[in-house]
C-alpha cells in the first residue's frame, strides 16, 4: 500500500526575492476590499495579469522560446503562493499559466505553440478547460461532444458546462469523443477551439452571490483545421489525466478561504476567547500541513514523477479545509455575515460561495475513487 509521505522540502535561494517582489507587485496594484481577497484565483484582473507578464511571472517554467524564464517549479511555487495569500486577482491567466500553456507545450504543434504561448507569457491570452458536460455529473469519461472530419478539418459539436472563465478566454482546450461508437475512455481527443471559432457560443452561469465564474460552452458544428488536435488521436484521455495532476495540487486547493483566516486573526487581536484562540491554531496548522502536501506534489512534478494520486489527495483535503472553514468560524464569532466589518463580509461570501470549490478539478467522490484505487482500497 501506498502512503503520501513529504519528504524535506529544499526551497531555491531566490526563494526570499520571489516572496518581496511579488509583495510589492500587489501593494503597488492595490487589493483593498477584502472580499477581493477571497477566492482570488477565480477573479480576473487583465491589468495585473499583464503586470505579472511584464514581470516574468508567468510561464516561469516554460521556455524562453516561446516567451517563458525558464526558472524552477519551486521558483514557481513560491510565486504562486504569495500571489494567493495575498488575495490577488490572477484569475484571468490563471489556467493558461497552471496548465494549458504546458500542455501546448508538451502536445500540441509548433503552430499552435506559437500562436498562443507567448501571449500566455505576457499575461495577454486566457484560456479555460473543456471537460465536463450536462447530464455526466462527476463522470468525466461520460463524454458525448463529438469530432469528426471532413477532409482535413474536423468539426464539433456538443456541449460543456462549469467552464471557469470561458467569457474572459481567449483559447479553450476541449475533451471530445473523436471515434465514432467509442465507450468511456477510449476514442477521445483534446482540441485547441479559438473562442471567437464561428459556432462557439456562451451563457453565463451566475452564481447566489450574483458572480460570474462558471459558464456553458456550445459547439455548434465549429470547423477547427487538422492543427487544432492537441496531441495523438485517440489519446486524450492520457493526456487530461496527467494535465489533472496540475489543476488538483496547487496552492489554490487550500488557499481559496485564506482572507478569512486573516480576517479571524486580526479579529483575534482584541477577542481573546479561548474558542477563537483555538480555532486559529487549529486552522494554522491545517494551512501549514496542506502547504507542505501542495508543495511536495510541485517537487514531485519537477523532478518529472506524476503525483496523480498525490495530487488528488491535496485537492480533496483542500477543499474539505477550505469548505469547512467559514461554518467553523460562524461557530465561534458572533459577527453579521452582511457587515460592516471584513470579517463578516468575507463569512458571508464565503458561505455563499464555497460549496462550489468542490466542483473544480474533480468532485469529492470521483477523487476518493482515484485516491482509493491508488491505495489499493479498490
Amino acid at each position: 500500500m501506498q502512503t503520501f509521505v513529504t519528504e524535506r522540502l529544499v526551497w531555491p535561494e531566490t526563494a526570499s526575492h520571489l516572496r518581496e517582489k511579488v509583495r510589492e507587485l500587489v501593494a503597488r496594484h492595490g487589493v483593498e476590499d477584502p472580499v477581493g481577497r477571497a477566492n482570488s484565483w477565480a477573479k480576473p484582473d487583465p491589468q495585473f495579469s499583464r503586470l505579472l507578464g511584464a514581470e516574468g511571472l508567468i510561464g516561469m517554467v516554460w521556455p524562453k522560446e516561446y516567451g517563458g524564464h525558464e526558472r524552477s517549479q519551486m521558483e514557481r511555487y513560491v510565486v504562486l503562493e504569495e500571489l494567493l495569500a495575498a488575495g490577488a486577482p490572477v484569475g484571468a491567466h490563471w489556467i493558461a499559466d497552471r496548465q494549458t500553456g504546458a500542455l501546448l507545450l508538451r502536445y500540441g504543434t509548433e503552430e499552435a505553440r506559437r500562436r498562443w504561448v507567448p501571449g500566455m507569457a505576457r499575461g495577454e491570452v486566457y484560456a479555460c478547460i473543456g471537460l465536463s458536460e450536462p447530464g455526466a455529473g462527476s463522470d468525466l469519461a461520460a463524454v458525448r461532444t463529438s469530432a469528426r472530419r471532413d477532409e482535413e478539418d474536423w468539426i464539433l459539436s456538443g456541449q460543456k458546462v462549469w467552464t471557469t472563465n470561458a467569457h474572459h478566454a481567449h483559447v479553450m482546450i476541449a475533451l471530445v469523443r473523436s471515434e465514432a461508437g467509442s465507450t468511456r475512455n477510449e476514442g477521445l481527443s483534446q482540441f485547441v477551439i479559438p473562442m471567437d471559432a464561428p459556432g462557439l457560443s456562451i451563457k453565463p452561469i451566475i452564481d447566489l452571490t450574483g458572480g460570474h465564474d462558471f459558464n456553458e460552452v456550445f459547439l455548434d458544428e465549429v470547423r477547427l483545421p487538422a492543427s487544432a488536435l492537441v496531441g495523438q488521436q485517440g489519446n486524450g484521455w492520457k493526456q487530461v489525466t496527467a494535465e489533472l495532476s496540475l489543476e488538483r495540487s496547487g496552492p489554490e486547493r487550500y488557499l481559496s478561504s485564506m482572507a478569512l483566516l486573516v480576517e479571524l486573526i486580526r479579529h483575534a487581536g482584541w477577542d481573546r476567547s479561548e474558542q477563537v484562540e483555538n480555532l486559529v491554531a487549529r486552522l494554522a496548522a491545517e494551512t501549514w500541513t496542506l502547504r507542505m502536501m501542495s508543495a511536495g506534489v510541485a517537487a514531485k512534478i519537477a523532478r518529472g514523477e506524476d503525483p496523480a494520486l498525490e495530487a488528488a489527495m491535496v485537492k480533496d483535503l483542500g477543499n474539505a479545509f477550505e469548505q469547512a472553514m467559514p461554518e467553523l468560524v460562524q461557530a465561534v464569532v458572533d459577527v453579521d455575515p452582511a457587515g460592516p466589518e471584513p470579517l463578516g463580509l468575507v463569512l458571508g461570501h464565503l458561505l455563499q460561495v464555497s460549496p462550489s470549490f468542490s466542483l473544480r478539478g474533480g468532485t469529492r467522490e470521483i477523487l476518493k475513487g482515484i485516491i482509493a484505487r491508488g491505495l489499493g482500497l479498490r
